[in-house]
């Protein structure tokens, strides 16, 4: 019998293995995956995680794997450019990092052995125990072997947008919108753009940031109408989109850059949220929680909510109050903690600019102290009511002589 089971080991569920464990619990980990293993992701790791890794002890691992940090980021939409730096965090993080997935999941499954957890790798998860209406354990198989049953006081769910453990409790989605774009990306020798993240005319985009082994991930991102056009070409249709975003760096591409991995195609499942716990159980990660990859969030949320879940799931199991009220309050801190970032990313990732973004943005980019607090709200270190707030919003307009007309401090598509 263990106390906690978590069903996926990935950036979400290895951590929070591993956080459970190291407070004294039993606990059992599993994934269908055996590591190290890649799977579909951005890779960026914001401050705001790295400040996570780095509380964990994780931070020294993989800077040692040589992924390079960046100190720089470049931002445009459309023709508005912001371009610099956050601040340092709190314990001194003054970079961000992008490291590959066969790399940073690796270094997780790990540490959640480390401390004490239990881990399975290749088990698939083919059905929950219920005691009642209450979660009491999971039955599955590693491979083709026998089917084994585990039980526990708590199963939480880190196993990803399909999750077995969300559909099995029939954990209902809420606060959904449909995703906009696809994206194609793999990786390239011969690039050394430092990070970009450009979104053109023509609603298209690009990125580009460099990773383990000296190379760089390129993805780009168009509406999810022009699959088929793009997907009969993605060779030539990624130099199309980098040479309409940025023709010089469309002809260094050309000359230099040479792919080597094949291209991984991502159509996103939509945005939503999901009822994240209920008698016996817990969801974390995109199990419960998905927004586009567009502001490269999904592995810091995974860290930050994987840390809040430990907590609270803590305070249950302790007998410090009821598992059911711990669990709720999860539920309740993550969507109000991640609710602008996730309203933020759904308007975005549309890669058009309502009239509100396109005059803060703008705005933004003719002021370098609000430059260096828009680098801050994407690290997650500068409070987004503060970033948005109406009066700093007027001082901001007012600071670069931002046309009257087109000055907006309210969201009011965001209210509609």
């Amino acid at each position: 019998m263990y106390d906690v089971i978590v069903v996926g080991t990935r950036v979400a569920g290895a951590p929070l293995a591993m956080l459970l464990a190291r407070r004294g619990y039993r606990v059992l980990a599993v994934d269908r995956a055996t590591f190290p293993s890649d799977t579909p992701s951005t890779h960026y790791i914001h401050q705001a995680g790295l400040s996570l890794l780095n509380s964990w002890g994780l931070l020294d691992r993989v800077v040692a794997t040589g992924c390079p940090p960046v100190r720089n980021l470049n931002f445009t939409y459309t023709d508005i450019v912001i371009n610099g730096m956050a601040d340092p965090s709190a314990d001194g993080i003054d970079a961000v990092y992008c490291p590959r997935r066969t790399v940073l999941d690796k270094i997780l499954v790990e540490a959640a052995g480390e401390s004490g957890a239990e881990v399975i790798e290749g088990f698939g998860v083919t059905e929950l125990v219920f005691d009642g209406d209450r979660v009491a354990g999971i039955r599955g198989r590693v491979g083709e072997g026998a089917e084994q049953e585990f039980r526990a006081r708590l199963v939480i769910g880190a196993d990803g947008s399909n999750s077995t453990v969300a559909k099995q409790v029939g954990a209902q989605e809420y606060d959904g919108s449909a995703a906009a774009c696809f994206i194609y990306y793999s990786y390239y020798e011969g690039v050394d753009w430092g990070m970009q993240h450009r979104t053109g005319f023509g609603e298209q985009q690009f990125a580009a940031w460099p990773t383990n082994d000296d190379q760089y991930l390129v993805a780009v991102m168009r509406k999810r109408d022009r699959f088929r056009e793009f997907r009969a070409d993605p060779d030539g249709s990624v130099q199309e989109i980098i040479d309409q975003i940025d023709p010089a760096i469309g002809a260094r591409f050309r000359d230099t850059a040479e792919r080597v991995e094949q291209f991984r195609p991502m159509l996103y499942p939509d945005n939503y949220r999901r009822r994240s716990f209920g008698p016996g159980w817990a969801l974390v990660g995109d199990a419960g929680y998905h927004k586009d990859p567009f502001t490269g969030w999904g592995i810091t949320d995974a860290f930050k909510y994987g840390q809040l879940l430990a907590d609270l799931a803590h305070e249950g199991l302790s007998g410090a109050r009821p598992m059911d009220e711990a669990l709720a309050e999860y539920e309740r801190e993550r969507d109000a903690q991640s609710a602008s970032t996730y309203e933020l990313t759904r308007s975005i990732s549309e890669l058009t600019l309502t009239p509100y973004y396109d005059s803060v943005f703008r705005a933004t980019s003719m002021s370098p102290d609000y430059s260096k607090k828009f680098f801050g709200l994407i690290a997650g270190l500068y409070p987004p009511d503060k970033f948005f707030g109406e009066q700093q919003l007027a001082d901001l307009y007012e600071e670069v002589g931002f046309p009257e007309a087109d000055r907006h401090v309210t969201n009011t598509e965001a209210l509609a």
